[in-house]
């Protein structure tokens, strides 16, 4: 809940009530809010709202609503917000400030478009405001990308979650394989409840994997670490022998605020925390420590002067502090809070903040330092962040990590989440087979990228392989066998987020029997090539160009109709046409033979043809007198098998620069 994001950071908010309204039970509220004692407060201003029932006293109760508002919203209690504010606008509350809360408060209830209706009601009286456009921008951002949400995967991490809050975790250890997180759950240390939260104080806890992986039920952190005060938030130096964590100031009838503490580990135990001095400012707030991956810089969240409003992100150096404390500008903060630091890498660093359009609460940002030395800010999206407060995130070896959310609990508890993105898988798989589509033996694949990536595989006995691809990539692929000619494949794989499955399969041809490329037409009685010959013209004129060292010949077969000497003359000048052609589109003369064989070699069944023409057992030639045998039917399908062409290999050597 956002208390406990506040409990750490002083945000005191003062109130001036009229004289008439100075009642002991009002000024105790009061004060109780000054100090961040908001639980106690809330229940306090419900006291004195409840007793405010005479018409005279409606201004006042407005006001008692409103300061119910403001407590309900550090405590996350998003609900009993919206209707507190709702009250004082309701008791006409004069400042147009409880308009802009309760469009918050809407916003983090994912009540987006009457959100947005709140927002320009303030903007009518507030024109310049960028923090109520920057609502309606969030709210805006949240109903576009409801139904396009990124492809993490979230859920609620049980184990570690109790009844109470859980949050701001950190993976630590060489093989991310321990968690620390904060909690208030019942094995936190003390029996005192806190008066922000009604809770116990926090304590900072811990779990690790078992030997299966596993995660397993967390534990206090070991050795002199907590105390009877809040205790949380931590980050460690990059050898893990150091602490960095966030504690609690607390001082009776003072306001709550907090320091940053340094703890060493010795094996398994935490000593003591020490205090780590930043500046000599002790009115201001410092937090939510977060060591770079280098151990060169802390990271930390302050409301210390010369921000940009609100709680900033700052940097000082671990190695030289003088000199060095440094904000972070004006990209990462705004006039809202930025809190939660975690530094990935040099140039990666991720925060909350509810000052960048949104969805509501505090959302987790992305910052990446760019080469002109800029910060470039992008919201995480759904289902990462969401109406309600998301904070604290934590990456292990990869995309996913946890982080924490108060999203789902009716009292405003946070909880941790894991979140992972799912790895994109893309592969290509298909058959090598041959023109009679049976596997070929020990043939050979090899796919090369743009990107420089190189594999190879041999088929498998059926024929098959499969790849592993990239998104985004030109391939060019190759085919082989000992006794075949090459077949060269490219492609594109597609750049859309989701897995995809490329098919492709390869034909080769054998160098030893004569082939037919199928589909090639002619005028009936005539050499002339039909225009739909051109695509298996086109195909074969790529394989003489993915071998170039082979020499062919062209051949053409007619039916058995007409005579001897006819089918010959008819047949060479359709293989010439054939060899015509591919001269034209770049294949060398030299390398082209074309002869015409009439009907004098009639074809013979092939397991290929027997699967498609069952009524012909294979081996069965079929010769003039087979196929007078046959019906009409069966017969113009066995002159159609009859009527085709063919290239034969008649060498493997030939000399391109012959």
């Amino acid at each position: 809940m956002k208390c406990n994001l506040y409990i750490f950071i002083i945000s005191v908010v003062l109130l001036i009530l009229t004289p008439a309204c100075k009642t002991a039970k009002l000024s105790d509220a009061q004060a109780q809010f000054e100090r961040g004692e908001y639980n106690d407060a809330a229940k306090t201003y419900r006291k004195v709202y409840n007793k405010l029932t005479k018409r005279e006293q409606r201004p006042l109760r407005g006001e008692v609503a409103y300061q119910m508002g403001l407590c309900y919203d550090k405590l996350s209690m998003t609900p009993r917000a919206s209707a507190a504010f709702q009250n004082a606008i309701r008791y006409q509350y004069p400042d147009s400030t409880a308009i802009l809360l309760l469009a918050k408060s809407l916003q983090q209830e994912g009540k987006y478009q009457t959100a947005i209706t709140n927002y320009e009601n303030y903007l009518a009286l507030n024109p310049i405001s960028t923090v109520a456009r920057d609502g309606i921008r969030g709210c805006q951002l949240a109903i576009r990308n409801k139904e396009n949400p990124t492809r993490y995967v979230v859920k609620n991490a049980k184990i570690f979650n109790s009844r109470r809050a859980d949050f701001a975790p950190m993976l630590f250890g060489a093989d991310f394989d321990q968690i620390y997180f904060t909690s208030t759950n019942e094995k936190a240390t003390g029996t005192q409840r806190s008066e922000i939260t009604g809770m116990k104080r926090s304590d900072i806890f811990f779990s690790k994997k078992n030997e299966l992986g596993e995660w397993q039920r967390p534990e206090p952190a070991q050795g002199s670490l907590n105390s009877e005060f809040d205790e949380g938030i931590v980050s460690f130096s990059p050898d893990g022998s150091t602490m960095y964590l966030t504690k609690a100031r607390r001082e009776p009838n003072a306001n709550t605020s907090v320091e940053i503490y340094t703890s060493q580990r010795s094996e398994a135990q935490w000593s003591a925390p020490v205090k780590y001095e930043i500046t000599a400012d002790t009115l201001s707030a410092y937090g939510h420590p977060a060591v770079s991956p280098d151990g060169q810089f802390l990271y930390f969240s302050s409301d210390m002067p010369g921000g940009y409003g609100g709680k900033d992100i700052w940097r000082v150096s671990l190695t030289d502090r003088y000199g060095s404390l440094e904000n972070l500008g004006d990209q990462i903060n705004t006039a809202g809070d930025e809190m939660f630091p975690y530094c990935r890498t040099d140039n990666t660093l991720y925060f909350a903040s509810d000052g960048h359009p949104g969805y509501g609460g505090l959302d987790i940002f992305k910052a990446t330092l760019t080469e002109s030395n800029l910060w470039l800010v992008e919201n995480m999206g759904a289902p990462i962040n969401s109406s309600a407060d998301d904070f604290g995130i934590t990456f292990g070896n990869g995309e996913w990590g946890f982080f924490s959310s108060n999203r789902k609990d009716a009292n405003g508890h946070d909880h941790i989440y894991s979140f992972e993105l799912p790895e994109i898988k893309v592969w290509i798989s298909g058959y090598v087979l041959d023109k009679d589509e049976e596997p070929v033996p020990n043939a050979i694949i090899r796919i090369v990228g743009r990107d420089g990536s190189n594999q190879k595989e041999i088929a498998r006995d059926d024929g098959s392989f499969r790849f592993r691809l990239e998104r985004g990539i030109h391939y060019v692929m190759l085919a082989g066998a000992k006794g075949y000619l090459n077949a060269k494949q490219e492609f594109v794989s597609d750049i859309a987020e989701e897995d995809a499955e490329y098919n492709v399969d390869f034909i080769l041809a054998a160098v030893n029997k004569p082939q037919v490329v199928e589909n090639i037409f002619y005028d009936f009685d005539k050499a002339t090539l039909r225009p739909e010959s051109t695509v298996a013209l086109d195909e074969m004129a790529q394989v003489l160009r993915d071998n170039p060292n082979v020499a062919i010949e062209m051949g053409a077969h007619t039916d058995r109709k007409g005579s001897e000497k006819y089918n010959l003359r008819l047949s060479d000048r359709r293989a010439k046409s054939v060899v015509d052609y591919l001269i034209s589109v770049g294949v060398k003369a030299d390398r082209l033979v074309h002869k015409g064989y009439g009907k004098s070699q009639p074809k013979t069944i092939t397991k290929r043809l027997n699967r498609e023409y069952p009524q012909f057992p294979e081996g069965t030639i079929l010769t003039e007198e087979f196929i007078n045998s046959l019906s009409p039917e069966e017969q113009e399908i066995a002159d159609q098998i009859n009527r085709r062409t063919e290239f034969r290999v008649l060498s493997l050597n030939y000399d391109m620069y012959y």
